[in-house]
């Protein structure tokens, strides 16, 4: 049996139509997924003696390592946070978003100018390095990637997600994602840290 096996994600979001999900998640995703096992069969295989920075095998089977490892984790944080009603998030979390960004409507709207700016996705996610929250951009699985970060809400914004539903115009899609956002779902991923702790050192 491989390694890894695709996640169940039974969702019906608000516009987007059932056939841009199951086209997002049972062939893209399960894709990414079925590559990720084969890479890591493949690097059994691969002589390390010829490792070169230039080219190697095994330069290429760890480079395509990350890229079908981030492409699966994305797209398991997206289908699991985009099964809400939208909203505003509670808590914890509701209180990192006011004291970054002021307002929640300050917070979306940076959240959505950077969903038209970057390439590949939008990541809020917590730093443990200052102990705040930050929208990131990535421009593919693996660049521009943080490290030492909490994921908290992940939007996909590669054409796939959206084209069959809206074609090249992204903002529409961006705005229905904002509808079916599970701010539960982004709350437990935050519990999962020590959040006092990491503010503590970020402090210090």
């Amino acid at each position: 049996m491989a390694q890894h096996q695709p996640k169940k994600f039974e969702i019906k979001p608000e516009g987007l139509s059932d056939a841009q999900i199951s086209n997002h998640r049972d062939i893209l995703y399960v894709g990414y997924v079925n590559k990720l096992n084969e890479i890591e069969e493949r690097q059994k295989k691969t002589e390390l003696s010829t490792a070169n920075q230039a080219f190697s095998d095994w330069r290429s089977v760890k480079i395509d390592e990350t890229f079908a490892y981030n492409a699966v984790v994305l797209h398991e944080y997206y289908f699991e946070n985009l099964t809400g009603k939208g909203g505003k998030p509670t808590g914890k979390l509701a209180d990192l978003v006011a004291r970054e960004w002021g307002s929640f409507e300050k917070w979306a709207e940076e959240f959505k100018a950077c969903g038209l700016a970057c390439r590949g996705w939008v990541v809020l996610a917590l730093s443990i390095y200052d102990g705040k929250l930050h929208n990131y951009c990535l421009d593919a699985h693996n660049e521009k990637t943080p490290i030492n970060v909490v994921p908290v809400l992940v939007m996909d914004v590669y054409e796939h997600a959206y084209f069959m539903d809206y074609g090249a115009k992204r903002a529409p899609y961006i705005d229905a994602f904002m509808k079916n956002i599970n701010w539960a779902v982004c709350s437990r991923r935050l519990e999962r840290v020590d959040l006092d702790q990491v503010q503590k050192e970020a402090a210090s």
